[in-house]
């Protein structure tokens, strides 16, 4: 074991050794390269930066999945939509608000420099102004569409991601634990726009989001160290010097995974087969994140970062093929068939949006 004075002591040193790297470059932080500054710039581009489309997609998918596994066989297709499009705007805000109050820090930062807040293609004054009409139609959209805890909920979300985990990132590396609850919250909102209540199998879902983001984002965060620390990010990798602590997190929380995703079987939300797919896939992540805990270099690093994308829309995409089609109750009763719902009796909050 290591003392929490030497622990800190090493971030000290390894924080100070980055910065000093980072003050001596040759490059101008806010200088885009030749091939960025040639570049046209759409408006299509701008806000898809600004809005953070492509990560944003993952989360109104997780939103589709807690869906569709609340509500078996009877899909209320115009509701689903609803639900997603009130989960994208909502998050579209948060990650819009996300970068006002960031906008330093990623001008300073490679990776975020070219942004469009910090490369001043958009004013603060109108991303915020977007962010916050975005974050109040997604509440309103949900809250009067779908119901008041789905809204409360995607408000919830822009909150705790604005106010707690953005002020968060300067200055403690259990910011990542934040972000990652952030995460959780979508696919309850999903099942919540079905059902109205929270249900202990909704939970092991957002257990499931919740648990998978901390070894995603250290390999990304690992990758990245030296432009965190350039930022003056507080991420785990950029005081851990030597890569153990964040190694060993990562393989962890990938194990981790196994309990949970056998656990959504227990409870009647997946399949024998999804929980025979999700731990073989699983045991190949976890591979994964042992090779990186072995070499805790940039390769092994951005191996587990990519089998981490690979992995969360395959584990998902069986969840929702074997959804709900035993509980371990009806199979000791030799009803291995019994659904959670009856086929053609849907939750009783599953109604047409007004």
């Amino acid at each position: 074991m290591v003392s929490f004075d030497k622990l800190r002591a090493s971030y000290t040193r390894s924080h100070r050794h980055r910065m000093q790297q980072a003050e001596t470059t040759s490059i101008p932080l806010n200088a885009p390269s030749a091939n960025e500054s040639a570049r046209p710039i759409s408006w299509v581009h701008i806000t898809t930066e600004l809005t953070k489309a492509r990560l944003n997609a993952l989360v109104v998918l997780t939103t589709a999945v807690g869906f569709l596994l609340a509500c078996g066989d009877a899909i209320d297709w115009m509701r689903l939509s609803i639900a997603m499009l009130g989960t994208a705007l909502a998050a579209a805000s948060a990650a819009i608000l996300n970068q006002v109050i960031e906008k330093r820090r990623d001008g300073l930062m490679l990776r975020t420099r070219n942004r469009p807040l910090p490369a001043g293609l958009v004013p603060s004054s109108v991303a915020f102004t977007a962010g916050c009409i975005l974050g109040f139609a997604g509440f309103a959209l949900l809250a009067t569409e779908i119901n008041m805890l789905t809204g409360v909920l995607g408000g919830a979300n822009i909150l705790i991601y604005v106010l707690l985990y953005t002020p968060l990132k300067p200055r403690t590396t259990m910011n990542t634990i934040v972000g990652a609850v952030c995460g959780a919250i979508p696919p309850l909102m999903g099942w919540t726009a079905v059902t109205g209540r929270i249900d202990p199998a909704a939970w092991v879902l957002a257990g499931v989001l919740f648990v998978w983001q901390i070894p995603h984002f250290l390999a990304l965060a690992w990758k990245y160290r030296e432009d965190y620390a350039r930022g003056g990010h507080a991420m785990l990798p950029v005081f851990d010097a030597d890569g153990r602590i964040t190694s060993q997190a990562a393989l962890l929380t990938t194990l981790l995974l196994v309990p949970l995703l056998l656990s959504a079987t227990m409870f009647g939300l997946t399949g024998w087969w999804s929980a025979a797919f999700s731990f073989f896939a699983t045991l190949l992540f976890a591979a994964l994140a042992v090779q990186f805990a072995r070499y805790k270099d940039d390769r092994t690093a951005r191996t587990l970062f990519l089998a981490s994308i690979a992995w969360l829309p395959l584990v998902l995409l069986v969840m929702v093929i074997d959804r709900g089609p035993v509980s371990v109750g009806a199979f000791l009763r030799g009803r291995p068939n019994d659904r959670i719902f009856e086929m053609n009796s849907p939750p009783p909050a599953l109604e047409s949006p007004r």
